[in-house]
């Protein structure tokens, strides 16, 4: 339960200095008139989830504005100057086209440069994945970048990179919480120091768009052949996209022009989230106009890519993230055996709520796959777990995220384009398409359907109710699924997999504890949930399969495993 009075009294020490005359204004205004506004604003501090410090800007310590941005950072300075006490620091500051992130920015760069830390701020905004390839380019010792990713236009956020580019993991992720929390507000030095901020641009975006383009694309073959469509959702890709669709010989590239002008509002879609149907509209209707052969689209800070191709009957259909994911892991695999060789020690990555069959085509191609927590961070841990020993050639998981190689350390939408881009032209050389590659792997392997729900619970009553959920699920799971019996249980908070066939426990050794619940029948029906880290929402993941005989079935078997899916959602009560 909130104590209101603890909440009142957070409220009043933001009517006094160091707090500025407009933050105490608004605190004042809204301990006098809008009670459930401050209870938010003020019941706890905004948190580290797997993306970082995301919520609503305002006033308030759960909230983004200049002082939960400032005390960060100083608790940031502090523990970089606590792992590297004799080093000359350095961390890259990137931020998107939101409302307010050029500020925060420049807000993170003047605390930095006034504890004595070189930064290097871009001069405007770019994709994420440019400011992972940032840190490794510099050899900065962080990162920092202001974005909200698909969130709606009320939010912002805020996430940390280490000196290998990827977001922070244990222990750093735990060590900046435990230096922030030391930070008093009236600790943060806000009076930057200008000759230690050095602006860049036009030369990280080549030594970017160069890195993109060899790693994305393979040998000669007709990039001109293919119609391309892009939407960056208003986003900061069009800042890269488009120079490095040209830069790899795509030449029949083409934009949605509305959606093309960088807006923190994201006027022309309900969520600038290219997970969302809604959000490929325009794009649709654009690419039926042209006979675009495939049509991309990004988030708004450009890590999240989403692909949609013309299926069998040359209808323009959305691929889910497991699909682009498949498609990508087997070509990459392709492409490696007929250049390289394999030798044993590539693997591949993906995410334990993701589709499992990556562990087809690893099992078959005889690719190493590793799989971690939901985030890109753990993907990256992974790299950096294994490296010197094993070769990263990919990896994604199902909330449209991918990266090519490690040049990158995060999820990235440029160059993971360029290579949806790269497979498409090279299926259409050889007559066939994206697509049919798609239905190439499920007949060699197996035919997967994913579906995710997400209820949203917003809040704190939300937040409270998604804890009974999960409560409820762990307590008294499923003993079957859609008339299937369960038969594991993975329960990553406990560490343990429960074999209900055996009776034996075992524990989970090689993944962090987390709040996620995933559930096995005998016949490999998946469902896994857990809440979401940026958003509040809980997410059920239900995955089904079958086998497909021919390209011709698919249809068919398509529509069963979409019924089989709704009755477990159903089943499941949480249809709505």
């Amino acid at each position: 339960m909130i104590n209101k009075e603890e909440v009142i009294r957070r409220a009043r020490v933001w009517t006094r200095p160091p707090f500025d005359e407009e933050t105490r204004r608004e605190v004042l205004r809204l301990l006098e008139e809008d009670e459930d506004t401050l209870i938010e604003s003020f019941y706890k501090d905004l948190e580290f989830g797997t993306g970082g410090m995301r919520g609503i800007m305002g006033v308030g310590t759960n909230r983004m504005n200049k002082y939960t941005i400032g005390r960060n950072t100083q608790g940031l300075a502090n523990y970089l100057k606590q792992v590297f006490p004799d080093k000359d620091l350095s961390v890259a500051v990137n931020y998107d086209v939101r409302h307010n992130s050029r500020r925060f920015a420049r807000i993170a760069a003047s605390v930095l440069s006034a504890n004595g830390i070189k930064v290097y701020l871009f001069k405007e905004f770019r994709p994420t994945p440019e400011l992972s390839f940032a840190v490794r380019y510099l050899k900065t010792d962080a990162g920092i970048v202001l974005t909200a990713s698909h969130n709606p236009p009320e939010y912002n956020g805020y996430k940390v990179y280490w000196n290998d580019g990827a977001q922070v993991v244990p222990p750093h992720d735990i060590g900046i919480v435990e230096a922030i929390k030391r930070v008093k507000f009236e600790d943060i030095r806000f009076d930057g120091d200008e000759s230690l901020i050095e602006y860049i641009g036009e030369e990280m975006d080549n030594a970017f768009i160069e890195a993109a383009v060899s790693h994305a694309t393979f040998g000669d073959k007709r990039r001109d052949a293919v119609k391309i469509l892009f939407t960056p959702l208003h986003g900061t890709s069009i800042t890269i996209m488009p120079r490095a669709m040209q830069r790899a010989g795509f030449t029949d590239f083409h934009i949605v022009e509305e959606q093309a002008v960088p807006d923190g509002d994201f006027p022309t879609v309900e969520s600038p989230n290219p997970e969302e149907p809604s959000a490929f509209l325009m794009a649709l209707e654009k690419a039926e106009r042209i006979g675009a052969d495939i049509i991309l689209a990004t988030d708004p800070d450009a890590d999240r890519i989403a692909v949609a191709v013309r299926d069998i009957e040359g209808k323009m259909t959305l691929l889910n993230g497991n699909q682009t994911m498949a498609v990508m892991d087997q070509y990459l695999i392709d492409k490696h055996r007929e250049i390289h060789g394999l030798k044993g020690n590539e693997f591949i990555a993906s995410t334990i709520v993701s589709t499992d069959l990556i562990l087809d085509i690893g099992r078959e191609t005889g690719v190493i796959v590793k799989r971690s927590l939901t985030g890109f961070k753990w993907i990256a841990k992974l790299i950096r777990d294994y490296e010197g020993k094993l070769k990263f050639l990919g990896g994604g998981e199902e909330s449209f995220g991918y990266m090519v190689g490690d040049f990158v350390r995060d999820k990235d939408s440029i160059t993971s384009g360029l290579l949806a881009a790269e497979i498409a032209a090279e299926m259409k050389e050889k007559g066939s398409s994206f697509f049919e590659y798609l239905l190439d792997i499920y007949i060699r392997y197996k035919f997967y359907k994913e579906h995710l729900v997400a209820l949203v619970k917003k809040g704190l009553k939300g937040k409270e109710e998604i804890e009974r959920i999960m409560k409820r699920f762990r307590e008294s799971p499923p003993s079957t699924i859609s008339g299937e019996k369960v038969v594991r249980i993975e329960d990553y908070l406990k560490g343990e997999i429960r074999n209900l066939t055996t009776g034996r426990t075992e524990p989970i050794t090689e993944i962090p504890r987390s709040n996620v619940l995933i559930f096995y029948t005998d016949r490999q029906t998946k469902v896994a949930l857990r809440p979401s880290g940026t958003e509040p929402k809980i997410k059920f993941y239900i995955s089904v399969n079958t086998d497909l005989p021919s390209k011709a079935a698919y249809p068919e078997k398509d529509r069963e495993l979409a019924e089989k899916i709704r009755a477990i959602v159903k089943e499941l009560g949480i249809d709505g």
